[in-house]
């Protein structure tokens, strides 16, 4: 057993990786994925955080994630996450009446400034490019990357090539 111990910051702004259990395609259909994003804004009405950043590919998801001022607890919202979706699949139960939808854990890392968010967002991003699943960002539509487009943050035509702030970068 590992001694990895989490960082909880109040206020803190963090990445995030959640894998599907074994990699399980579970939203490469679009309903599941309508079911996460509904899922977010439930958990979101009654555990406030602000999603700066969002790519949910088949099998995994990376975010960021500003917590409220006073809280850290970003577990606790993981956890109302995992259970709401699960609930709402189809799978059968395993002999410990756990769902295989997510993998048990998740990996976070708390941004620590300008340049490692910027550096983050790009990951996130440019994840499906890696992956095979378009050619550019900006054809993904699980993502909030248009937004960040509107917002003035991306060119719509940026990740054609992949970035040099994340070549060597693999958080899944």
């Amino acid at each position: 057993m590992s001694n990895y111990r989490r960082h909880y910051q109040k206020g803190g702004l963090y990445f995030f990786t959640v894998v599907t259990w074994n990699w399980q395609p579970i939203f490469h259909e679009i309903k599941n994925v309508e079911m996460l994003r509904q899922t977010f804004r439930s958990v979101i009405a009654r555990r406030p955080f602000t999603v700066d950043a969002i790519v949910v590919l088949p099998d995994h998801l990376h975010c960021i994630w500003q917590l409220p001022e006073e809280d850290n607890n970003y577990s606790t919202r993981w956890m109302l996450i995992k259970k709401q979706v699960s609930s709402q699949l189809r799978v059968t139960a395993n002999r410990r009446r756990e769902k295989p939808v997510w993998q048990r854990r998740f990996w976070e890392h708390m941004i620590r400034d300008e340049a490692d968010r910027q550096r983050h967002m790009d990951y996130i991003y440019y994840n499906p490019v890696k992956h095979g699943y378009v050619r550019s960002p900006g054809k993904w539509g699980n993502s909030s990357f248009s937004r960040a487009v509107a917002q003035g943050l991306y060119d719509r035509q940026w990740g054609a090539y992949e970035p040099t702030t994340i070549t060597g970068l693999e958080y899944e």
